[in-house]
């Protein structure tokens, strides 16, 4: 029976930096992934992602984002690749909405650098957005898009060249620990570790055996042609943005960094999936709804031709990650689930914890907002 330091379930971004860091700190790992490299029907496929420091979310994940940030500069270095375009980013909304009031509690506690715009400031330096009268904007400079097939295929090749295994096509047939560790099935076979980390996305609920609340969602982005001056989306005019609509209602987007159009979203506006059943088109009313909103807030994009295209979060019910050891196990299983639609910016650092976990039983990376026992 061959044996394993660790196996890693699920080959998509934070999978595959749990991959990569275990194999660079010498550990014999194999990652498997029930679909082929680089798929689509996962939550890291694409041509971007938003990157930013100022987290509205919690200020807590703000150190976080500090070691991400180095992360991503190190795989830059490493690979000769750029992997972030910097465009900065807006937080805007109401100042009590919770983007812009939750951006400033974070930049205020961290003590990091941002401008507060009013609507006539955000006229005259990004006349794209229409703000309302009562709408501000919070700008940070450090923010941008990272590409995150790129990202992946990056971490692949750093795996690899590390000494780790990488079976695609390989769904597993599920797992179960003892005193002598983690057995898993595989294809017919069993294979054995010391430790197992799940990291399968909108499966991940699925192969847990529903020990936490995961909710895989189905939402909709949209690349649409922009009219008049399209310079005006172009990343070193276009910062990237998440704009609060309404409580519990965002729209997002970011400039047009290859795919000849930028890209926009809602948050928010998704609904419960079978992982194995997505409807990939984004039907008329759903466009309809984005042109509304973009006719009052973005109106050079309301009108062109679109380009949409369903993906898959995996939500949990406060939208915080989930990120630990998998309770009842003595620590042999650790999940990494849950990111609820923003995550990718931190898959450098989630990499580093993974194996820390897996390696050491522990980190030092401020975790305890992810802890998986929080649902129990």
């Amino acid at each position: 029976m061959r044996r394993y330091h660790t196996i890693v379930v699920g080959l998509g971004a934070m999978g595959s930096a749990a991959v990569a860091c275990l194999a660079r700190r010498g550990v014999d790992v194999v990652g498997l992934e029930q679909f082929a490299a680089l798929h689509d029907r996962g939550s890291s496929h694409g041509d971007s992602r938003i990157v930013r420091m100022a987290y509205f979310e919690h200020p807590d994940y703000v150190p976080l984002l500090r070691r991400a940030y180095d992360g991503w500069a190190a795989l830059e270095r490493d690979s000769g690749r750029r992997l972030i375009t910097w465009t900065g980013a807006l937080m805007i909304g109401r100042p009590e909405s919770t983007v812009v009031a939750g951006t400033l509690e974070s930049v205020r506690r961290w003590q990091l650098p941002h401008e507060l715009l009013d609507a006539g400031a955000m006229a005259d330096r990004f006349g794209q957005f229409r703000l309302g009268d009562d709408d501000v904007a919070v700008y940070e400079c450090d923010a941008g898009v990272v590409d995150p097939e790129a990202t992946i295929a990056i971490l692949h090749e750093r795996a690899r060249s590390a000494g780790a295994e990488l079976r695609f096509e390989t769904p597993m047939d599920g797992w179960t620990v003892g005193d002598g560790g983690v057995m898993v099935g595989v294809g017919g076979e069993r294979v054995a570790a010391d430790h197992l980390v799940i990291g399968a996305g909108p499966w991940a609920g699925a192969l847990l055996g529903g020990a936490f609340p995961l909710t895989p969602v189905r939402t909709v982005t949209y690349h649409f042609e922009p009219s008049g001056d399209r310079a005006q989306f172009a990343p070193d005019r276009c910062p990237a943005f998440v704009w609060e609509l309404t409580p519990g209602d965002a729209l997002y987007g970011l400039a047009d960094v290859g795919r000849g159009a930028p890209k926009v979203g809602f948050h928010h506006r998704r609904f419960p999936i079978d992982p194995d059943h997505v409807d990939r088109d984004a039907t008329s009313e759903e466009v309809a709804a984005m042109r509304a909103v973009l006719a009052e807030r973005l109106p050079a994009l309301a009108t062109g031709s679109v380009v949409s295209a369903a993906c898959r979060y995996t939500m949990t019910p406060d939208e915080h990650f989930v990120i630990g050891h998998l309770p009842g196990t003595g620590g042999r299983v650790s999940v990494a689930a849950g990111f609820s639609g923003h995550g990718f910016k931190f898959v450098p650092v989630v990499g580093e914890i993974l194996a820390d976990l897996a390696i050491d039983g522990a980190t030092d990376a401020p975790i305890a907002l992810f802890d998986p026992s929080r649902f129990r």
